[in-house]
């Protein structure tokens, strides 16, 4: 017989990625580039393959450049289903006055 009253908890190990985030253009939401290099099916020659994933970024702490890790989530929305775990590596931003690039203010 099934015990219906036992809580069952679901400890399933989620998902980890590891990326730069290349878009930061949506409220809450950034994109994040995932690397890999395998081996070509015949030719054995080592490729570089992308791909993109859409994660939720509650406070918006990513910025364009940086390296972070995503988890796996449930859906978001239609597109998006990794949230931002951590930044791990913060993106060198270079400050561009405007006297430095002969613009009118």
């Amino acid at each position: 017989m099934a015990d219906t009253t036992r809580s069952e908890t679901r400890t399933g190990v989620k998902a980890e990625k590891v990326g730069q985030v290349v878009s930061t253009k949506m409220q809450k939401t950034i994109v994040v580039e995932v690397s890999r290099r395998v081996p070509h099916p015949l030719y054995k020659r080592i490729i570089a393959k992308r791909k993109k994933f859409y994660a939720h970024d509650e406070q918006g702490t990513a910025r364009l450049g940086d390296v972070v890790r995503i988890v796996e989530s449930r859906p978001l929305s239609k597109l998006k289903r990794w949230q931002l775990a951590e930044v791990v590596r913060r993106a060198a931003q270079v400050g561009a006055h405007p006297a430095d690039l002969d613009v009118k203010v």
